[in-house]
C-alpha cells in the first residue's frame, strides 16, 4: 500500500472510530464471569471459539455494564472483586465501563428494593452515611485497580426509590431523593467527570417517570443521565412497536423537561424471536434520533445468556452457542 492509500486508510479507520464512539453500544455482561466458571463456552459468528468481549465488539459494542451487590449470597458474584475482574477485561479490551450499584445483596428492580442484611437497623441518617461511605469506599477501590468508569449508575430500576421501606418513593419521596444524593455526592467525589445516572424500568411508562424525576427534582436531587429498560416484547398491553414509540415518546418528554441525557441501559428480546434484529435496530435508531442529540447510547442486558438460570432474552444461541441476528442490528 503507497502512502497515500494509508492515509487514507488511517483516516477513514479514525473517523469509523470517532462516529462508532459518539453513540455508547453496550451490554451488561454481569453473570459472565459465573458462567465461565460453571463451564460456559462462547463462539462467535464464524464457529470458532473466542471471548466474550471480542465477540461484542466485533459487533459494534464499545462498553459493558456492571452490577454491584453489597453482599451477595454467593460471596463472589457481583461481588466488588468479581465487578473489578470485568472491569478490567473490559479495559484490556478498550471498551468503556459503567457501574450499576443496586444498593442491595441480591436483585434489585421495581418490585424488590430491599436494604442488604447488614445495613437493616440502621437508622435513616446512619443509612444515608452508609450509602455515602460505601459508594465512595467501592468506587475508591475501583480506582485502585486502575478502573475509571465513565458512568456510575445510582441504584437499579428505581420505579419506587431504593432501600426499602426508608427508601420507598410513594412513602417519602424525600428519604428516596436524600439517600440517591448520597450516593452521587459520593460517586462526584471519586470520579468528578463520570456521569451519574438515575435508571428506571418500563421506559413506556411516562407517567412513572416524571412522577420520580419532578421527585427528586424538588428535592434537590440532580443527575447527568436519565436510564431506563426498555424490554418491547415483554411490555404488558403493547406491540413491540407501540412500545418502542412510546419509550421514545418518554425520552423526548425526559429532555425537553429535565434537559439531560438518557440512554437506554438496558434492553432484551427473546433470543429465538425471528423479528429480534429488527426490534433492537429500531430502538438504536430511536435513541440516536431524540431530540437535542441527547440520546446517547444503548446496552443489551445479558446477551451473552444462553440456556442460563431460565432467562430467555438473552442473544445468543443456546444450539450454537453463538450469537444471534440481535446482536448484528449494533453494527453500523
Amino acid at each position: 500500500m503507497n502512502n497515500t492509500l494509508k492515509t487514507l486508510a488511517i483516516f477513514s479507520s479514525l473517523v469509523t472510530s470517532s462516529y462508532s464512539l459518539a453513540f455508547i453500544k453496550g451490554a451488561d455482561i454481569s453473570w459472565i464471569t459465573q458462567m465461565e466458571d460453571s463451564g460456559y463456552e462462547f463462539y462467535n459468528d464464524w464457529g470458532y471459539r473466542q471471548d466474550v468481549l471480542s465477540i461484542l465488539r466485533d459487533h459494534g459494542m464499545n462498553a459493558v455494564r456492571l452490577r454491584i451487590w453489597v453482599n451477595p449470597s454467593d460471596g463472589y458474584y457481583s461481588s466488588l472483586d468479581d465487578v473489578i475482574v470485568k472491569a478490567q477485561w473490559a479495559k484490556d479490551a478498550n471498551m468503556d465501563v459503567m457501574i450499576d450499584f443496586h444498593y442491595s445483596d441480591t436483585w434489585a428492580d421495581p418490585g424488590n428494593q430491599w436494604k442488604p442484611s447488614q445495613w437493616q437497623q440502621l437508622s435513616f441518617e446512619d443509612l444515608m452515611g452508609q450509602v455515602w461511605s460505601y459508594t465512595r469506599d467501592s468506587l475508591n477501590t475501583l480506582k485502585a485497580a486502575g478502573i475509571t468508569p465513565k458512568w456510575i449508575q445510582v441504584g437499579n430500576e428505581t420505579n419506587n426509590g431504593m432501600l426499602w421501606n426508608d427508601g420507598m418513593a410513594s412513602n417519602n419521596m424525600r428519604n428516596y431523593a436524600w439517600l440517591f444524593n448520597s450516593g452521587r455526592n459520593a460517586a462526584k467525589e471519586v470520579f468528578p467527570d463520570a456521569k451519574v445516572i438515575v435508571h428506571l424500568a418500563n421506559c413506556h411508562d411516562n407517567a412513572n417517570f416524571r412522577w420520580i424525576f419532578d421527585g427528586l427534582q424538588s428535592n434537590s436531587a440532580w443527575w447527568d443521565v436519565i436510564g431506563a429498560s426498555s424490554y418491547p416484547k415483554n411490555a404488558t398491553g403493547l406491540t413491540w412497536q407501540e412500545a418502542n414509540n412510546q419509550c421514545l415518546s418518554n425520552l423526548n418528554d425526559m429532555v425537553e423537561r429535565y434537559g439531560t441525557e438518557v440512554m437506554i441501559t438496558e434492553i432484551g428480546v427473546p433470543w429465538d424471536d425471528p423479528q429480534a434484529k429488527t426490534i433492537i435496530a429500531d430502538m438504536i435508531q430511536k435513541v440516536r434520533s431524540i431530540k437535542q442529540d441527547k440520546g446517547i447510547g444503548i446496552f443489551y442486558w445479558e446477551p451473552q445468556a444462553y440456556s442460563w438460570q431460565g432467562y430467555t432474552l438473552g442473544a445468543w444461541d443456546p444450539n450454537t452457542r453463538q450469537p444471534t441476528q440481535a446482536l448484528d442490528a449494533f453494527i453500523d
